[in-house]
């Protein structure tokens, strides 16, 4: 289905339907934007975390447990 064919489709629609196909489509448009700017900044970010130990010394405690004391 074309562009053209889409808009004309969403044209008959009555105006409360037709707001639900904006509002659906702007919310998947901000989350694929969300994701692209996530993964832009996880790719910029990767190369200090795989050279800087400075970033990555608390990992080492990833399996550690750990017990509030009262």
């Amino acid at each position: 289905m074309q562009t053209k064919d889409l808009i004309q489709e969403i044209k008959r629609l009555p105006l409360t339907k037709r707001f639900y196909v904006v509002e659906e489509t702007i919310k998947s448009i901000k989350k694929e934007e969300m994701q692209h700017q996530m993964e832009l900044a996880a790719n910029e970010l990767y190369e200090d975390y795989v050279n800087d130990k400075e970033l990555t010394a608390f990992t080492s405690l990833d399996f550690e447990n750990f017990y509030e004391t009262k």
